[in-house]
């Protein structure tokens, strides 16, 4: 299954990444109450916030990211009362709680959704979820001229990483493929593993992000029965505008 073979590669790549952080951090922290994460994957910001003193839900579709999740926080030492993993589709999940005081959508979790009737049905799913005037936090890509502009499919280089696991030299490759059309970005990442007797073992891993516009996106967040608080253009919080690499909608339920 390719959500379960990209799972398995996902903290080699995302190993780093953590300038979102202070982002989700601040945000739980004024939140002041329970933290849904849809999309938590293999535990990249659950386990900060957690040993930050949140209390969190994580939701997956994918039973191996959740199993690496559920490893992360058993060796930190988080109890199962402070965070709970459920395995589930974003678009049809019912969790017993439904109090939320803030629900996160990192890192272009909403772009696996292609078509309008699943984008709204997440919306309006984790909507039931919050309590009133509970915050949605939405980061996603922006889709800026330049980038859309290269749909040539050319090979780039990324990164030489090493795979924990193994202890081998991975090196990280990456296309991209543009159908502006259908607001499509069909992403490729490829990983090379040299082994210590010369051979190259490849894993290639699929991508099909559906990118969003702004006005879109304030109108599936209306429809779906959410007010749009503020659109920041970055993790250090600046507003949007169209230098910015992300859309990050703060919304809350509209009552």
């Amino acid at each position: 299954m390719t959500l379960n073979l990209i799972a398995r590669y996902y903290d080699l790549i995302h190993r780093d990444l953590d300038e979102d952080l202070p982002l989700w951090l601040n945000l739980a922290a004024e939140a002041g109450g329970p933290v849904l994460e849809v999309g938590c994957g293999t535990g990249r910001l659950l386990l900060p916030l957690a040993q930050a003193g949140h209390t969190l839900t994580g939701l997956d579709l994918s039973d191996t990211a959740l199993a690496a999740a559920q490893t992360k926080l058993d060796s930190a030492g988080i109890p199962p009362s402070q965070v709970s993993l459920v395995q589930a589709d974003m678009r049809h999940f019912s969790l017993p709680a439904k109090n939320f005081a803030i629900a996160l959508l990192p890192l272009n979790t909403l772009m696996h959704c292609h078509t309008i009737d699943d984008q709204l049905a997440v919306l309006k799913n984790i909507r039931q979820h919050l309590r009133p005037n509970g915050q949605l936090v939405i980061d996603l890509f922006f889709p800026d001229a330049v980038m859309l502009a290269e749909e040539d499919g050319r090979l780039y280089y990324e990164a030489d990483l090493v795979n924990e696991h193994t202890g081998h030299s991975v090196q990280w490759f990456w296309r991209h493929q543009i159908d502006a059309a259908a607001q499509m970005r069909h992403l490729v990442y490829i990983l090379d593993e040299l082994a210590p007797d010369g051979t190259v073992h490849r894993v290639s891993l699929p991508l099909s992000l559906r990118f969003f516009y702004r006005f879109e996106m304030e109108l599936l967040l209306s429809q779906a029965g959410f007010v749009v608080d503020a659109i920041l253009g970055d993790y250090d919080m600046h507003p949007f505008d169209e230098g910015s690499p992300r859309m990050i909608f703060v919304a809350r339920t509209r009552p």
